[in-house]
């Protein structure tokens, strides 16, 4: 989050035991799902929140905004500086230095360490036994899945097409290094399953895959954000992770988490399925 949403939610708990129930119901909604209001429209909101939308606007007007569109902007704004396809390592670093960030590197783990424990706890608040079950059936079933990950998603991607070829599976890496991803899976069929990981700003060239494995009738499974992702009506399972940000850099430790629980799963219910045949066999 940048500094202007810090503040908001220093103000947000300073007010919060004043503020009337209606009110406290919106504030822990957007406190937990901070990384879903750049998304989310006030009817969405106002449906989580069992309240009438005027509240919700009521809501971002108690705190200096226009309206819910000027409370949105900040989150956009937000995600927009910290997912910022055209900055620098460097410049990111430059511009924590000139925030005041001027811990030891010693001081900088520990803080990213943290942040990657809330990312953990974050996992576990979104996390969906029935679509985890369903993403393991899914891949148990399919012979040739093909795997897609860009920028920040690629070492996830990378992980999940080398497991998966450990279970002798045909795992496809549409990695987009030489050319147009597509190319990589111009063979995908309805009977094929395509796993994409993606998170803001949401890689063009994954959806652009994503697009081309719902046109082959084949299964998505997607590994991103929020249901309310742009991406998201691709998707025939969707699985979440959130990831924390310490110095304007998002962890990966959810989603390399998720990805990993993901093929021991996989791999279990075959183990455990090949038994089962011998036996009854």
């Amino acid at each position: 989050m940048t500094a202007d949403a810090d503040r908001f939610f220093d103000t947000l708990a300073e007010h919060y035991n004043g503020l009337p129930k209606q009110l406290q119901r919106i504030a822990k909604h957007i406190e937990q799902h901070r990384h879903e209001i750049a998304f989310a429209r006030v009817q969405d909101i106002a449906r989580a929140c069992e309240v009438q939308a005027s509240a919700v606007v009521r809501f971002a007007q108690r705190f200096g905004f226009s309206g819910y569109s000027g409370l949105q902007s900040m989150f956009r704004d937000s995600l927009r500086n910290e997912t910022a396809p055209g900055e620098s390592y460097q410049h990111r670093i430059r511009q924590e230095i000139e925030r005041g960030a001027t811990e030891s590197g010693t001081e900088l783990a520990r803080r990213f360490i943290q942040a990657s424990q809330r990312s953990l706890d974050d996992l576990l608040d979104v996390f969906d036994p029935e679509a985890f079950d369903a993403a393991v059936k899914q891949l148990a079933n399919t012979q040739d899945i093909y795997v897609v990950g860009m920028g920040r998603s690629l070492s996830v991607a990378s992980y999940l097409a080398y497991a998966l070829q450990n279970l002798d599976k045909r795992a496809h890496f549409v990695s987009g290094l030489g050319g147009d991803p597509r190319q990589s899976m111009r063979a995908i069929r309805a009977r094929d399953t395509l796993v994409a990981v993606s998170f803001p700003p949401y890689s063009p060239e994954t959806q652009l895959c994503l697009q081309h494995a719902r046109e082959r009738d084949a299964t998505i499974l997607l590994i991103s954000d929020s249901r309310m992702a742009p991406i998201a009506h691709y998707a025939d399972i969707l699985l979440q992770a959130r990831e924390q940000t310490a110095f304007a850099f998002r962890t990966l430790t959810s989603t390399i988490c998720l990805a990993q629980a993901l093929f021991v799963s996989l791999a279990h219910y075959q183990e455990r399925s090949t038994r089962e045949a011998d036996e009854q066999a």
